[in-house]
Formats: C-alpha cells, sequence, structure tokens
C-alpha cells in the first residue's frame, strides 16, 4: 500500500536528482476559465451571486450568510472548555511572537536638516479566507486574526465555507470571536475570494486577502490579484510540504510521524526525509508502513506518500545543499549537530530545531505563523507577520540649507538621465532665494 524505498543520491545523475525533487504537478484543465467566470459572477452579482453558488458548488443552503454577533458569541460558550483553553495558550504565544515582530516607525536625519522617515499604517478592510472541508482549520483563524489585530486592522472580515449542515463549524466560529474578527460569512471558494476583493453589498471590499485554500481557491486569489481594482494577496499558493534531515541520532518512530502529519494534509502534499543512515531510512520506511494504514486519512496518506521521497545521502553537508536547492514549507532538523545546521540553512519557510521540535508545535502554538510559502517560494518569500498586514510609507522633510547641500546631488543626477524638469525642481527654489 505504501510503497516507500530509500534512494541514494550520489548514485543519480544530475538531471535525475532535479526530477527527484520536483513538486507534484496537479492540472486542472480549464481552470482559469472557470473560476474567471465566477469572479464576473460575483462582481455582476454581489450577494445573491455568492449565495447562489453556495448552493450550486457546495450542494448546501447556508444557514446564515452574514453570522450574528451573538451566534459567534454563543458559539464561544458551546465549544468544549479544553479546546477554548487550547486556542487561548496558544494564542498567547502568537501574540507575544508577533508583537515583538511589530514595525515600528522611524526619522532618521541623512544629511543636516534633512530628516527621512518610515511611518506603517495597518490595512482595512482586510480579507481573511478558512478553508472547510475534511479539516476545518481552527488553527489558521489564530494565525491570520491574531496578527491581523496586533497590525491594528479596524476591520477584518472573514469567509468559509458552510459544513453539510449549511453552518460554518462553530469551532471555527468560536476562534474567530476570541481574536476579534468582525464579521463572518458563509461562504467558500473563489466566489468568497471575488467577493472579498471587490466588495457586495454586505461583505466591505478588502485591501488584500490572507489564507489558504484549495485549486480554486488559490487560482481566485491569483486572479484578483492581478487586476487593479481587486485585492492584494498574501502569499503564492501551493500544497503544504516537509523536509527532514536526521541522522543516526533520530528516533525512527518519531521522523514517522513527522512526515505523516504533512502527508495527511491533502494528497497533493509532498514529504522528503534526507539522511545519512540507511539503518534509519529503513526503519521510517518500516514504521510509516504500519502507521499509515491506521490513520483516519489513510486514503490521503496513500496518494501524498506516492509523491515523497526518502533519500540517502553521503553527508548532513549534502543534506542540507539539498535542502537550500529545495526550499521547503518547512524544515525539520531531527540531528545531533542541528543547531549548527539551523545556522546554514537558508531558503525555508520555517526550521524545527532538534528531536523534541515537532513540526507540529508550529503548526499550532509554538508562537511563530504557519502561513509559510510553499512550492519552492520560500526562496524569496518569508512567513506571514504583522508587517503583512500593514503598508510601509516613507516622509521626507528638508530644510533650505539641507536643500542647499544635498540638491546639487539631485540636478547632477537628473542631468545625467536627462530629465531636466528634475534638476529644474531643485534650481528654481536654490536659485529664488527668500522663502518658498
Amino acid at each position: 500500500m505504501f510503497d516507500l524505498k530509500p534512494i541514494h543520491w550520489a548514485g543519480l545523475s544530475t538531471k535525475q536528482q532535479r526530477r527527484l525533487l520536483q513538486r507534484p504537478v496537479f492540472s486542472n484543465e480549464g481552470l482559469t476559465d472557470s473560476v474567471r467566470h465566477i469572479i464576473e459572477r460575483v462582481r455582476e452579482g454581489g450577494d445573491d451571486a455568492v449565495i447562489a453558488m453556495t448552493r450550486e458548488f457546495d450542494g448546501v443552503e447556508p444557514a446564515a450568510y452574514l453570522l450574528s454577533t451573538d451566534l459567534l458569541d454563543s458559539a464561544v460558550d458551546a465549544a468544549e472548555p479544553s479546546l477554548i483553553a487550547a486556542m487561548r495558550d496558544a494564542g498567547e504565544r502568537i501574540r507575544a511572537f508577533h508583537k515583538a515582530d511589530l514595525p515600528r516607525d522611524q526619522t532618521v536625519e541623512t544629511a543636516p536638516g534633512l530628516t527621512c522617515s518610515v511611518r506603517y499604517q495597518a490595512l482595512s478592510p482586510v480579507g481573511l479566507y478558512i478553508p472547510g472541508g475534511s479539516a476545518p482549520l481552527v488553527s489558521t483563524v489564530l494565525m491570520l486574526a491574531i496578527p491581523a489585530a496586533l497590525a491594528g486592522c479596524s476591520e477584518i472580515v472573514m469567509c468559509s465555507p458552510p459544513g453539510p449542515d449549511g453552518k460554518i463549524p462553530a469551532n471555527i466560529l468560536a476562534a474567530a470571536h476570541l481574536c476579534g474578527v468582525s464579521s463572518v460569512y458563509c461562504a467558500g471558494g473563489a466566489q468568497a475570494v471575488a467577493a472579498m476583493a471587490f466588495g457586495t453589498d454586505l461583505i466591505p471590499q478588502c485591501s488584500k486577502i490572507f489564507g489558504p485554500g484549495n485549486a480554486w481557491v488559490t487560482e481566485a486569489k491569483q486572479q484578483v490579484s492581478q487586476d487593479p481594482n481587486g485585492a492584494a494577496i498574501d502569499l503564492p499558493a501551493g500544497p503544504s510540504e516537509v523536509l527532514v534531515i536526521a541522522d543516526s541520532n533520530a528516533n525512527a518512530e518519531h521522523v514517522a510521524w513527522d512526515l505523516l502529519s504533512q502527508a495527511e494534509h491533502g494528497p497533493d502534499s509532498q514529504v522528503v526525509l534526507l539522511t545519512d543512515c540507511g539503518q534509519l531510512a529503513e526503519a521510517v520506511i518500516q514504521k510509516i508502513g504500519e502507521l499509515a494504514p491506521q490513520s483516519p486519512r489513510a486514503g490521503i496518506l496513500e496518494r501524498s506518500l506516492s509523491e515523497s521521497r526518502i533519500i540517502l545521502v553521503d553527508g548532513l553537508a549534502t543534506a542540507l545543499e539539498i535542502s537550500n536547492d529545495y526550499a521547503p514549507e518547512h524544515l525539520i532538523l531531527n540531528t545531533g549537530n542541528a543547531e549548527d545546521l539551523a545556522e546554514q540553512a537558508r531558503n525555508a519557510g520555517s526550521i524545527f530545531v532538534g528531536p523534541w521540535t515537532p513540526e507540529s508545535l508550529g503548526d499550532y502554538c509554538s508562537g511563530t505563523n504557519h502561513v509559510l510559502p510553499t512550492y519552492g517560494w520560500a526562496r524569496s518569500h518569508g512567513a506571514l507577520g504583522p508587517a503583512d498586514f500593514m503598508r510601509r510609507m516613507t516622509l521626507q522633510q528638508a530644510s533650505r540649507e539641507a536643500l542647499a547641500r544635498v540638491g546639487p546631488t539631485a540636478e547632477i543626477l537628473a542631468e545625467t538621465e536627462g530629465l531636466d524638469a528634475h534638476r529644474m525642481a531643485v534650481r528654481s527654489r536654490l536659485q529664488g532665494g527668500g522663502d518658498c
């Protein structure tokens, strides 16, 4: 059922090595045009179109489209006390870490009488998309809404699809209420993204949209971000993934669970193990074979593990080189020299250092954000943080003396570029004398 075998990296050609680490490609012919049609329906039909497509695509009648504050409040009261305690506990750490990461306004005098400042302003409204499906992501509400609130976003809008009963899962509503979400709408898919991007009578037009989703949601986010009248988006999205580097010190069962915990996200997830220990590789494969069939998500695991890799390398330096080239969303370092390897890691969304740091901590409650670049985007993008919910604006102010000091530099550069009006904007002030 789970046919995993160790592959010797050194025995492959460069072309074979490159092919081995290619992410799975799942095409959906016609997706682009279908999503474009959905977006146009929302732009033309507004809330009525969103509700109609909820019936059409989700096969249910929404119990409520805009959820009342009383309903959110009652969701908290109805939730298991242990879950509320866990969400509050995780929220405290997420809040503490992200609060320390808040950008701060600064002013620098770059020349006598010339000040340059940077000012951070919260975006608002912002739109949060929370997937439904087989695993309602309560933790994603925390990861999106907490930094949005810390950034100072005055209006936080959330959309999430209905379950079979026509309702958003109550635990998601409880998390939204605890984290200060302003308004919640029972809508999912590309139509929810379009509604937040362009606005309807009820859903405000959002300046930026955050959150994961399926191929339809991802395509919709890409399309609205390319429309000048649409909305910005958080990160390029792809399937979830983890790369584990482990040596002979690692516990095979722990490694197996780390791989399975990412593989269970979806059939298109990819997991990779790099190790210099053949005995560990065999032990991990054996453990996966024992554990995966017992999982409630065994069907998903069977498909995702078919695209996963167990790779034998000649040393941990080679493993790290491969990881830096692959640029994983999650990088787990389960080795005796994990801290040293972490210092050398360049391209990863988030790194989990040492045998006692499972990736699950980052997904839920260590304090870092689990919204991370996937599909190799960790080469150029970083983890979500409060700065993503803000815009950066610069200011400058010069006295006449400062303009006299630095203006000639601007004149020379403007003249070199052939932009004479730029030069004269400086020269006319300096020649005029007196007050402006």
